[in-house]
């Protein structure tokens, strides 16, 4: 059973982000939280879901101006996916239409939610719109910039050649999430690409492109604590939606082989060394 404080209903909400939540999971973690929480600077009231994973000692709301947050406790640890599983469809229930995510320890940048919300309304086939991503360190400095297309067709052709969108910086429709079954625990660790290719299917995903989210890169992280489960969990979607005519998609699988066999720290080197040029 999971234990939540009700958030607001639909027609007591007010302001330009009433329809918006802010949805993050966290297993742990509680100064991350407040301090990616406290990041937000919009111009009107946000809702903030926490979902937590069975923290111990379980998170508590932080107390942050401008922010009405709640935390939804999930009985035990469970992983990601079943967490973001329980936050999307508590937010449904409470009349939520756009669910934005991000992680503990991330931070967003100024009016990110705006814009994606103003974004999103006035082109409702958009199921998921992300941002470009400056990649931190834990002190805060900048190692590369993130950015993904801007362009939907672009992002279908080369969806399973690199991450479509960054999964903290997106703002998700929510019946559209619900329509294609939500997020699952079939892909563990890559439940982000398991649904935004799904999405793909029957929306539009596109990205904002501009600065949306500052990204730290943390070695206790899913990425690099369940690495090798989140490679096995691509490859097995990049193999079930492989289109052999499409060279970007083998290009996509040899690039995950290449992922399995490089140890973590020297791909993150690679990462650096590429985007050198892009950071900002």
């Amino acid at each position: 059973m999971m234990n939540s404080a009700a958030l607001p209903a639909s027609d007591a909400r007010e302001g330009a982000l009433a329809d918006v939540a802010v949805l993050m999971p966290a297993y742990n973690g509680q100064d991350d939280v407040a301090r990616t929480l406290a990041s937000f600077d919009e111009d009107a009231t946000i809702y903030a879901l926490v979902v937590d994973d069975g923290s111990t000692p379980p998170i508590v709301a932080p107390d942050v101006p401008g922010m009405r947050v709640e935390v939804l406790r999930m009985p035990k640890n469970g992983g990601i996916e079943r967490a973001l599983q329980a936050g999307v469809e508590a937010l449904a229930a409470r009349g939520f239409r756009y669910a934005a995510r991000i992680d503990a320890g991330d931070l967003a940048a100024p009016q990110r939610l705006a814009k994606q919300r103003a974004r999103m309304q006035a082109e409702p086939a958009i199921a998921a719109l992300g941002t470009w991503t400056q990649v931190i360190n834990r002190a805060g400095e900048p190692l590369f910039m993130l950015r993904p297309s801007a362009d939907a067709r672009t992002l279908r052709r080369t969806r399973l050649l690199r991450s479509p969108l960054v999964h903290p910086s997106v703002m998700l429709r929510i019946d559209a999430v619900l329509a294609v079954g939500n997020y699952r625990v079939q892909y563990p660790a890559a439940e982000d690409l398991d649904l935004f290719l799904r999405l793909m299917e029957r929306y539009e995903c596109a990205n904002l492109p501009e600065l949306g989210l500052y990204y730290e890169l943390n070695e206790g992280g899913i990425s690099a604590t369940k690495r090798r489960r989140q490679i096995v969990s691509t490859l097995r979607l990049q193999l079930h939606y492989l289109n052999v005519l499409n060279w970007r998609d083998w290009a996509g699988v040899a690039k995950s082989m290449l992922h399995f066999v490089t140890p973590y720290r020297t791909l993150q080197k690679m990462k650096r060394a590429l985007f050198a040029n892009s950071s900002t």
